[in-house]
């Protein structure tokens, strides 16, 4: 008798442990998962945030009287692309030669609102891992 309940508290036992070793591995993965894809996403945010800035300087380098720039689209790193970055730049003013589509307004009255930009920044990223496609948008009005 104290045999098979010493056999049956030893299998018990194993498959308690298997259980718990089947948990902590899960859990590691997810955790390991999680992680990265946070280091992505704060790498995204921080790119549109450049990409906003490059655009910017693209702007007030560029001659608007002849036309304006409507979109801009950037890969990053340059070697060996991990992430797209498109930008749309629409436009707010009097007076400036872009596509109809690209202009959000030209009745403005003041001078100081005169040839504000709206720039649209998409950052995407896609895991070769899980076939999954990580987005980040950001929008911001600006003055260049």
């Amino acid at each position: 008798m104290r045999r098979g309940f010493t056999l049956l508290s030893a299998i018990f036992l194993m498959l308690l442990v298997a259980t718990l070793m089947v948990l902590a591995f899960s859990l590691s993965s997810q955790t390991k998962r999680q992680t990265g894809d946070i280091y992505m996403q704060e790498q995204a945010q921080l790119l549109a945030r450049s990409a906003t800035e490059f655009a910017l300087l693209a702007i007030s380098g560029h001659d608007n009287r002849i036309d304006c720039i409507e979109r801009i689209n950037l890969r990053y790193p340059q070697g060996a692309p991990i992430y797209d970055i498109n930008m749309s730049l629409h436009y707010i003013g009097n007076g400036l030669p872009c596509n109809p589509s690209h202009l959000l307004a030209n009745d403005i009255a003041t001078a100081e609102s005169n040839g504000t930009v709206l720039i649209d920044t998409f950052v995407s990223y896609t895991d070769p891992e899980n076939n999954e496609t990580i987005r980040f948008h950001r929008r911001t009005i600006q003055k260049p």
